[in-house]
């Protein structure tokens, strides 16, 4: 499935956020993403959920600027990708490769706060 297909049920999906004063806030109030989702029914799709959208737009815009946003998400997917365990999914059982995630997860804060710990 491509990345623009899986878009609307990934923002549906995104539950409700806390917050310390007033109600819930139901959907994100921004998105950033490359140029991979710069379709028109998607822009659309957004507008009328209340989302402000920072899509960057084919031939015209580098990714450049979305790359001070999106760094974070890269890291994290690279840390995971680097358990080989998560890397392919070597488990039979579905129900085993949530439970790596939250290993690998621990494993990758722990080191984290050790180094910053040492240093």
């Amino acid at each position: 499935m491509h990345d623009s297909q899986g878009l609307e049920p990934l923002v549906r999906g995104i539950p409700p956020i806390r917050s310390r004063r007033g109600p819930r806030r139901r959907r994100p109030a921004k998105l950033h993403a490359d140029k991979g989702y710069d379709y028109g029914h998607l822009c659309r799709w957004l507008r009328d959920q209340g989302i402000r959208h920072r899509i960057a737009r084919k031939g015209v815009e580098s990714s450049q600027r979305l790359g001070r946003h999106r760094w974070v998400v890269e890291r994290t997917v690279s840390w995971l990708a680097g358990c080989r365990r998560l890397h392919r999914r070597y488990e039979r059982k579905a129900e085993h490769f949530p439970a790596f995630v939250g290993i690998a997860a621990t494993l990758i804060g722990y080191r984290r706060l050790a180094s910053l710990l040492t240093a």
